[in-house]
């Protein structure tokens, strides 16, 4: 046991603070957008690129004082955590994972930019990409089972995106947030295979001594990645934004917590999930987002419409069943007869 609050404790409050850091970063992403403008002020990749910025300079100064401080969430120790011992070559191994990563996050960011709410839905959608990604590009098909359970999330989606008008249904949805958040569910399916490729090197895998060394080199890979592209595409408005930057109290707080939740939400999130069984992760995943949807609402004041709720339960109770059934269904081994 680890000194400090015995694991079974430290476990349940990861639980807590990743749904927290979740929650709170979906709160801090929508007010860092609204301090440079809103989603049609043309500053939402400098606002991503911003947040990997913040997450670069905290994975470095952990190297510096060579401590991780997440597991003082659980009341426990924090660990010391030295910078890795890659090669150049490891760092060009990792590319990949750290394209594939800030491709997912600026893709996120313009998602929820566009409709914090429906952007959700569309992100629960990710089994529904990563199959199709993993069929085509790497010939891992999922199970047929998992695939019947493919079609449950992609009406759950399509359901969430239509509106009644005038007693008859309609499409009616924020395209920003749709098209975004079909590209960032495709970015995290290959970042997933590729981060699976990439570990799955014994040797690569030792000199990054561990998963949280690793995470921190994609982190600062995905910013130096981003940050031509938010030069190619908004750099005439970088300006306007250090202007901001430097004046908004507003701006410069919400950006630097974005930053730290999206960092640490997703550490404790590992932290949590490597000691939990399948079904438990899914499950946990599954109320994350439930969660998050409900707490956003309420941040927002917009509620999900009627479409939207049972379209959202649909689509993340097919994920669920997505995750689950091949565990479900799997028969059980007979029991050794004692000798």
């Amino acid at each position: 046991m680890a000194f400090g609050a015995p694991d079974s404790v430290a476990l349940l409050l990861y639980f807590a603070f990743w749904y927290a850091g979740n929650m709170k970063y979906n709160e801090y992403n929508t007010a860092s957008l609204n301090a440079v403008g809103g989603k049609t002020a043309g500053l939402t990749m400098t606002v991503a690129t911003m947040q990997l910025g913040v997450c670069a300079l905290y994975a470095i100064t952990m190297w510096l004082v060579r401590i991780n401080p997440a597991r003082l969430f659980g009341f426990q120790a924090p660990e010391k955590q030295s910078a890795p011992k890659s090669t150049s070559s490891d760092v060009v191994k990792t590319l990949p994972v750290g394209l594939c990563s800030a491709g997912a996050h600026a893709c996120t960011v313009f998602a929820l930019g566009g409709d914090p709410l429906f952007g959700q839905i569309v992100k629960s959608g990710e089994p529904v990409l990563s199959a199709l990604v993993n069929t085509l590009f790497y010939g891992k098909p999922p199970t047929m089972t998992k695939a019947m359970c493919l079609p449950i999330i992609v009406g759950g989606v399509a359901f969430a995106s239509l509106k009644k008008i005038e007693g008859t249904y309609a499409l009616k949805f924020d395209q920003t947030a749709l098209v975004f958040g079909m590209l960032a569910n495709s970015f995290a399916a290959f970042k997933g295979s590729e981060n699976k490729k990439l570990m799955s090197d014994k040797e690569v895998a030792d000199r990054y001594g561990g998963v949280g060394n690793q995470f921190a080199v994609t982190q600062i890979l995905a910013f130096f990645i981003c940050l031509p592209i938010m030069f190619a595409t908004e750099g005439e408005l970088f300006g306007k934004f250090t202007d901001l930057l430097f004046s908004s109290k507003e701006l410069q707080f919400n950006l630097v917590m974005s930053g730290l939740c999206f960092y640490l939400y997703n550490e404790l999130a590992t932290m949590t999930l490597k000691v939990t069984g399948p079904v438990t992760a899914s499950v946990a995943n599954t109320a994350k987002r439930v969660i998050v949807m409900v707490y956003m609402a309420a941040v927002t004041g917009k509620a999900l419409t009627d479409e939207q709720k049972i379209g959202a339960g649909i689509a993340i109770g097919g994920v669920l069943l997505y995750s689950v059934i091949d565990d479900m269904l799997k028969p059980k081994e007979p029991k050794k007869k004692e000798a």
